[in-house]
Formats: structure tokens, sequence, C-alpha cells
């Protein structure tokens, strides 16, 4: 096979893992539990919302990630468990400890997942049965049902599965993500879950995928709300039986770009699902002095609620974008900045040197009629470039829709 295989769409769970998604009564008639199981104990990482007000799941997984590994993950939806003070970090804790004593595992090596409505308390009762199904339906085939049991506003299902080759090993990795609105750089408002068979150092998959995720989920954007949920976990148990990958080698890199693809797969689909989206924008930040230049001026454009707006009125109002690109914080030259807009319809540049060019608004126009456009901003101050996702915003959208879910 060849070095790195793509099954879009696909949620292939890796050897070593079982999943399930069942209907417990949180939600009126969809799934809403979920639960991921290792049959053996896995290294694992995670990355959290970076709001100052976390769930009380959150609070709990940033404690018990701390030493490297994990064994099942208990995911429900239809509820955050937000803002539920001291009350709802127990019922997290029950959560993981149902979860430890039906599957006979260490409870500390629980993580728990909530998405859903914000400061209700979980029907614990509910909850506590529907982890029994989840149990009883573990299943090696059951990653569609987990990845439909995480939904909230998700109008589709969101999963990739990636096969690469590590000394003869073939190591399986597959992803699958919930997101829809809520959606804002440094963590969406998004669950997401990476499951691989790889064989992997603690400090070399910590590594990877903290650095993939700043290059995916935090370079995305739909509606400027941070969550206060956003999580996302790799588990890695081994049972792919390659050498084991440490950092600085060829076997790391393989696998660094198969997890920064998923990544990148699971972030494109969640900005594609936005709510209140019509056309997805890619930005890239080309020629910047920095990586960090880069990465500034990409998020802050992709951010940009008038840039949003532009775009969805099929308008090439290029100010809009160098304004954002000027309160980034990134160091440029705005007398040095190019922008081109492309989609299938073409490509045209609407900006030189900082100021005005003529250009063909009737082909812009039809450019930005297309669903997916990007953005391309050449910065002439270096070679480092940056990449990020969003979607464009009605005006009435942004002006006056209230989302109080995550």
């Amino acid at each position: 096979m060849e070095e790195l295989e793509i099954l879009e769409g696909s949620i292939e769970l890796p050897k070593g893992f079982l999943a399930s998604g069942i209907f417990a009564g949180i939600k009126k008639s969809k799934k809403d539990i979920a639960l991921i199981y290792s049959e053996k104990v896995a290294n694992a990482a995670a990355v959290f919302t970076t709001n100052k007000v976390k769930a009380a799941p959150v609070l709990l997984d940033m404690k018990r990630i701390e030493k490297g590994i994990a064994q099942a993950i208990i995911i429900n939806s239809g509820n955050a468990n937000a803002c539920t003070g001291e009350k709802g970090f127990e019922d997290a804790v029950n959560m993981a400890k149902k979860v430890s004593q039906l599957l006979k595992i260490d409870e500390e090596n629980v993580l728990v997942c909530s998405t859903g409505v914000i400061g209700v308390p979980l029907p614990m009762e509910k909850v506590l049965k529907g982890i029994e199904a989840a149990a009883e339906n573990l299943s090696t085939e059951g990653g569609y049902q987990a990845a439909e049991a995480i939904m909230t506003t998700d109008t589709f299902l969101k999963g990739v599965t990636a096969k690469f080759v590590i000394e003869g090993k073939i190591v399986t990795m597959t992803g699958f993500a919930k997101g829809s609105g809520m959606i804002h750089p440094n963590m969406a408002t998004m669950l997401s879950f990476i499951l691989t068979d790889a064989n992997i150092t603690k400090v070399a998959l910590n590594k990877a995928f903290k650095e993939t995720v700043d290059k995916t989920y935090n370079m995305i954007s739909v509606d400027g709300d941070m969550s206060t949920n956003d999580t996302a976990i790799i588990l890695a148990n081994g049972e792919a039986q390659n050498k084991t990958i440490e950092e600085g080698t060829h076997e790391f890199d393989v696998f660094y770009k198969a997890l920064e693809y998923v990544n990148k797969t699971l972030a494109k689909l969640i900005v594609k699902d936005g709510e209140g989206a019509t056309k997805f924008m890619e930005v890239n930040v080309i020629n910047a002095k920095t990586e960090k230049d880069a990465r500034l001026a990409a998020k802050s454009i992709v951010n940009s609620n008038l840039v949003k707006t532009a775009i969805f009125g099929e308008d090439a109002n290029w100010g809009r974008i160098l304004a954002a690109v000027g309160y980034s914080g990134a160091d440029f030259d705005a007398s040095r900045v190019d922008i081109y807009l492309k989609s299938m319809k073409g490509e045209i540049k609407v900006c030189e040197n900082g100021g005005y060019i003529f250009f063909d608004e009737a082909l812009a126009k039809e450019i930005l009629k297309e669903k997916e456009i990007t953005v391309t901003v050449d910065m002439k101050a270096g070679e480092y470039s940056a990449t990020s996702w969003g979607c464009d915003l009605s005006y009435d959208y942004v002006k006056i829709n209230g989302s109080y879910r995550t």
C-alpha cells in the first residue's frame, strides 16, 4: 500500500478498539450516549478549551490526562454538564465510575465528555442506564454509531480513516468529531476523538497531537463563540505492533502526516457544517515574516464578521480582508500585500501592494458565487505560510443569533 491511504467518510476502528452509540433519552429521539473502549490501556493526549468557563468533564479530564494514559471515553450529547457546580463535577465522576465498573477497568483511565445545552443538570438516571446499554453494545463496528451519538446541531456525520505502514506493519488511524455552532479559533465548539493502533511513545504522541491540533482545529472559525466543552482526545494502544515510534524519526514523520491529515479533514468538515453557513472559505497567508505572523493573519481573516458577511454577499471587498490582517497583531508592511480570490470559476487579484488595482468585478462576483472560496494573502515579507478555514455568515445571523449549545 502507499505510505498514506485515506478513506474519506470511513470510521473503521483500529485493532483493539470497540465503540457504541445508543439512545438514552437525554435527547428526544436521537442517539445521545457514545462509548469508546480500548481493550488494553492506551497512551493518550488531549487538548481542551481555553475558555475560563470550563464544563465539569473538561476539568475532570484535564487532571486525568496528565498521566498520559486512558482506556475508555464516555460521551453524552444533549447536555453539556457546564455551569452545573459541584453536582455537575460529581455527575462526571459518576459517569466514569459506572464505565469502570461495567468494563472492569481503572476509573482513573476513563475520560468523560459532554456536549449540548449549558446550565442544565444531567438526567443521571437516564445517563447511567444509557451507559449500561452502551457497554452492552460495544463492537468493532460501532464507530459510526458512536459518531452519530455525539452530534448536536450537526447536519451530517464527520469521520475519516487513514492507513499507513510503519516498518511493514499496517497502522490504522480513525477520527470522528462533532461541531457546527459556537466555532472559534483556539478550539472550535467541538469534540474530536482520534483512535489509532500505532505503537508510539507518550512524548511523541503528545507532541504530534498538540502541534497538529494547533494547525487544524485552532485555525477554524464559524461564528466567533468559544465553547465551554471543547475537547480533542487521541488514544494509541499499540496493537499494530509496529516498532515504537519516537520523535525525530522517519516513522514519526509518517505518523505526524497522517494525524495532521485526519485532524485537518475533521476541522474542515466542522466548518462546512457551520450554523448559518452557505460558503466554505479557505484562507492562505503566504510569504510571511514568521510562522506566527502567518497564523495570526490567517486566523484574523476567518474570524472577521465583516469578511464573513462580504463572502456571503458575494462582494469582493478586499479592504475588509486587509483590515483584518491589520488588527491581527502580525508584523507586516501593508504597502506590499497582494490579495487573490479563487474558486472553480477562476482566480483574480483584487489588491496589489496594499492598494487599488483594476479588476473585473463581474468575474470576481462569479468567483464568489461558488460554494468553496479560497482567499490568498501574499505578504511578500518572508517564507512562512499558514492556512485557516471558515465560512460566510449572513448579517442577520451575526446580528441576532444567540447560541447556548456546545
